[in-house]
């Protein structure tokens, strides 16, 4: 290989449509680069880092499930947000082979709601449903946009416990996955002035693991459900909320948004966003 490349690497990492989306971007802008996917195991992890530091042509890697937290102690460097965070999504090559480690996936998260969060409101929540590196990630953006949090997990008290270290401050909550899965008679009060997310930060609902169980009743009127999934991309969630009139945004807007950050810094370049429709007919397809 004499050309640069980056890529992604996770375990299993043979699902990743990573590569489909950086190769339309560079294909778009003419750069002669490549983006490939890379199995890496958690044993493995130390000395796939090890190889690419003494690559000249490794632009870094966007990391995935399950190494974005024990990738850390291994880099030269944690930016922002990633130190915030506490989980590093995109790993980046500098001068004399040091390597320093970001999260993109806040941004990428927050991209398709910048809409309704220019607007203002008198009340925000969001409820969030898992506790791992993407939650981590969603957890923070939206406490700095004034969320109050309800998070969700199998373990209320991990739940807990990653409230009280991202956003110690704020009266958020900690609750078991399986409150969810039940009806709620809950009065909601007027929604007009509010902003309410329900967001799927999970791999349930995800090929090979079960659904997510979560009633609607839950869920206040004019609420947004945001499921992180990617495939597949209509997930039972989904629908379920369409079903009660709710709008809707899938997997590939946050996948899409963070792979743009990412790719900036790996080539050098924004990347064409005007042909996201596009490029989501290829990863759909």
């Amino acid at each position: 290989m004499t050309r640069p490349y980056a890529e992604v690497i996770g375990d299993p990492i043979a699902q990743s449509k990573s590569p489909k989306i950086h190769g339309f971007w560079l294909e778009k802008l003419g750069i002669e680069a490549d983006y490939r996917a890379c199995h890496v195991t958690p044993d493995g992890l130390a000395d796939y880092l090890a190889a690419r530091r003494a690559d000249p042509l490794w632009r870094g890697c966007n990391v995935t499930m399950p190494h974005k937290q024990a990738v850390m102690p291994l880099l030269d460097r944690i930016e922002s947000p990633a130190d915030q965070i506490g989980a590093v999504n995109t790993v980046l090559s500098g001068a004399g082979g040091g390597l320093s480690g970001t999260n993109t996936d806040a941004s990428g998260f927050l991209e398709p709601l910048k809409g309704e969060l220019n607007a203002a409101h008198y009340f925000r929540m969001a409820r969030i449903v898992g506790t791992g590196g993407a939650a981590r990630a969603i957890i923070t953006a939206l406490a700095s946009h004034g969320f109050t949090l309800v998070v969700a997990g199998r373990d209320p008290a991990k739940a807990r416990a990653l409230l009280d270290e991202l956003v110690p401050k704020g009266e958020h909550h900690a609750i078991p996955l399986a409150h969810f899965a039940d009806p709620t008679d809950f009065p909601f009060d007027d929604r007009d002035a509010c902003l309410d997310l329900v967001i799927n930060a999970s791999s349930l609902g995800m090929a090979g693991q079960p659904p997510l169980a979560f009633d609607w009743s839950h869920a206040p009127p004019g609420s947004i459900a945001y499921d992180i999934v990617t495939a597949p991309l209509d997930t039972p969630f989904l629908q379920g909320a369409r079903a009660k009139g709710h709008r809707t945004i899938d997997g590939l807007s946050m996948l899409i948004g963070q792979a743009a950050v990412a790719f900036e810094k790996f080539f050098g370049q924004a990347p064409p966003r005007e042909h996201d429709a596009d490029l989501r007919k290829i990863l759909t397809q």
